[in-house]
């Protein structure tokens, strides 16, 4: 803990009591009075001439002691407290998940051996990787025959995942718009407040009619400073609406300076999903500050009792004096 001054400019005013007396001149009364030239004589020979009233010394060490305090509270007395340090790293990363109707094929392991969808086997994944993002703000895009944000930019993960639980294929449309849902995850990272800006695309298809190519919707992402990284589950050798589209996916990562991945089970998509954790971890970023507590209220109360007091005592005095 240490005191300092706001203001320390203030303590220059504290000869200025003294700089009046010297220089100013005294006061005189102004006011009509009765002038007695025989006055000496009415008081008596040997008697000392009439002298003007003077302040005693305590009243004086009061005074000089609450223009200190008046001057002290001026000057703004803070106690500057121990350092406090706050972690402000962290990324935008934003996730766009598929969800077309081809999500729904039931030809993913499940932990107990049984089949489970794709979508249930990338939501549990999505999950855990959520979980080690804790610095990042993160956000949710789904995409069928359309694409719409379901979780804006935000720290809330418990909230991210909630909605993340609600979501289920073909609740965007049957299709696959790839290109809109680049094309969307880019007007969403306009406003990022970070540099670090992430774009990884789930998908188990291709473009199926997106108003903007997947390619021209990742260049322009590039231009806004996002990496993708495209990952795509299910079976390669797929024919018709669910092949794979691997030349555009790996165009869209090549074109922004992401990276292509392919998973053909919950745990080789959980495995990528740890590798882009490690290729794009969280910026370590640290805000240090000391918080600062003003002290002027106890010299400004102080210098308020001892005014108070300067100005009663006088009073106190006549009231107690007795007539003769």
């Amino acid at each position: 803990m240490t005191l300092a001054f706001d203001h320390p400019w203030a303590f220059a005013l504290l000869p200025l009591p003294l700089l009046a007396w010297f220089l100013l001149p005294a006061y005189r009364d102004q006011s009509v009075a009765l002038r007695m030239p025989f006055l000496e004589r009415l008081a008596g020979p040997g008697a000392p001439p009439p002298e003007a009233p003077r302040a005693g010394a305590p009243r004086l060490v009061l005074a000089g002691l609450a223009w200190l305090l008046l001057v002290t509270a001026t000057a703004a007395p803070v106690r500057i407290e121990p350092p406090v340090t706050r972690d402000t790293g962290g990324r935008d990363v934003l996730l766009a998940l598929d969800l077309s109707g081809s999500m729904d094929t039931p030809d993913m392991p499940g932990p107990d051996g049984s089949s489970i969808s794709r979508v249930d086997a990338a939501r549990a994944v999505l999950k855990t990787f959520i979980a080690r993002r804790k610095d990042d703000r993160l956000g949710l895009i789904v995409f069928g025959s359309a694409a719409f944000v379901l979780a804006p930019f935000t720290r809330d993960h418990a909230v991210l995942t909630g909605l993340l639980d609600e979501t289920f294929p073909r609740m965007a449309g049957p299709q696959t718009m790839i290109g809109d849902a680049i094309g969307l995850a880019a007007r969403t990272f306009e406003h990022a407040q970070v540099q670090g800006r992430l774009l990884i695309l789930l998908t188990d298809g291709n473009d199926t009619g997106s108003r903007v190519p997947p390619r021209r919707a990742a260049e322009i992402a590039a231009r806004l400073g996002v990496r993708i990284y495209a990952v795509s589950l299910g079976d390669p050798a797929a024919a018709g609406e669910a092949a794979l589209d691997i030349p555009t996916l790996e165009g869209i990562a090549q074109a922004t300076g992401g990276a292509y991945f392919h998973a053909t089970d919950p745990a080789a998509l959980a495995g990528i999903y740890r590798r882009i954790d490690q290729m794009e971890p969280t910026p370590a970023q640290a805000q240090s500050w000391r918080p600062r507590t003003p002290l002027f209220a106890w010299p400004l109360g102080a210098f308020a009792i001892l005014a108070a007091l300067l100005l009663l005592v006088p009073d106190l005095r006549a009231l107690g004096r007795r007539p003769a």
